[in-house]
């Protein structure tokens, strides 16, 4: 089944692919029209991160050439190993410099002086543990990120900007004043504790879920707080070509 131009694919229909052995698309519209702020939660083993970087390719692919996108990486992780030597990749103590840089163009374009509309996009990685860290040791520092952080995700849609966080739980400590419900696609992965769903979704689209039993790479997606799909991710064939995408948006 051919995808829409203006749709990005999140993985194909739980229960069409069990019930049917049907692969049917569950995709979301990611134009300035929509929130396409992004939250990706699973814990360690759920496929978490097997998930995000086809995403982050999807949205490279999509954005088309002028779009830019930046990757923060706190914790390094193997799965983004193809990405460190690009020059928009931030590893570890350097995630707020890519923070900064995307917080820069969102008040440039929100007071005038950057006209440009193209997406600008930040992947950022591990984000809840990249704030507990700081918390820990700059606790200063750590709340003037999560204020630039909220405000992004307040303000980002009409200006062209976006974040895709990952984390394996949406803490209210890394998410202050509220901002998790600025979030227009809610990814959960693996099995999830049901404290995950009550920090993001209302009781009644919790009760839909009911007693399914999600496993790596099965899960829920929420769309723009109301529109619940339950998925199973792609599995990608040419791995090479997905890394060489990414690579590539990083690069020029």
């Amino acid at each position: 089944m051919t995808i829409p131009s203006d749709k990005l694919l999140i993985g194909y229909d739980y229960d069409a692919w069990y019930g049917y052995s049907k692969k049917v698309p569950v995709c979301v519209d990611v134009s300035t029209k929509n929130n396409s702020q992004t939250l990706i939660c699973g814990m360690s083993g759920s496929g978490k991160s097997y998930l995000t970087n086809q995403y982050f390719a999807r949205i490279c692919l999509h954005g088309g050439t002028d779009s830019m996108v930046y990757f923060a990486d706190f914790k390094q992780d193997d799965s983004f190993s193809h990405l460190r030597d690009c020059p928009r990749y931030y590893p570890y103590d350097k995630t707020i410099e890519a923070l900064d840089e995307v917080y820069d163009i969102m008040h440039k374009r929100q007071c005038g002086e950057d006209t440009s509309r193209n997406f600008v996009t930040l992947v950022w990685d591990e984000y809840l543990a990249n704030i507990l860290a700081l918390l820990g040791s700059e606790k200063k520092k750590a709340e003037v990120i999560m204020h630039k952080v909220s405000e992004m995700l307040m303000l980002g849609r009409s200006l062209a900007v976006r974040l895709v966080i990952t984390c394996q739980r949406p803490d209210a400590t890394a998410f202050p004043t509220g901002s998790r419900l600025n979030f227009g696609v809610i990814i959960i992965v693996g099995a999830t504790l049901e404290s995950i769903y009550s920090m993001l979704m209302p009781k009644e689209l919790i009760d839909k879920v009911g007693s399914r039993e999600f496993h790596t790479g099965e899960g829920i997606m929420l769309w723009q707080g109301s529109e619940l799909r339950f998925i199973k991710v792609p599995v990608i064939r040419d791995e090479e070509k997905m890394k060489a995408i990414c690579i590539d948006a990083l690069t020029r």
